[in-house]
């Protein structure tokens, strides 16, 4: 396995299971401020999973590689670059 398969496998994991914790810890905060336990933690895990997920689909079909990027068109302006060779 070369670096940078190493490196986006490794990426990957670590937005899946930072968007999870995040959403969980919302939850639990807003469980507590709002006293509705369990359903904030519910609510928020799926939310979070869905982030994780949706975050993993752009990586890997590397559209944007962060947030708020579009791909640019190619030279000919007809579509957009293909990143894969």
């Amino acid at each position: 396995m070369s670096r940078s398969a190493l490196g986006l496998a490794f990426r990957i994991g670590v937005e899946l299971v930072a968007a999870m914790i995040v959403g969980l810890g919302g939850g639990l905060l807003l469980d507590r401020w709002l006293g509705t336990a369990p359903w904030g933690l519910v609510g928020m895990f799926f939310l979070g999973a869905a982030a994780g997920i949706m975050n993993v689909y752009r990586t890997v079909n590397g559209i944007g590689m962060a947030p708020g990027y579009r791909r640019q068109p190619d030279e000919t302006g007809s579509g957009p670059q293909d990143r894969t060779g």
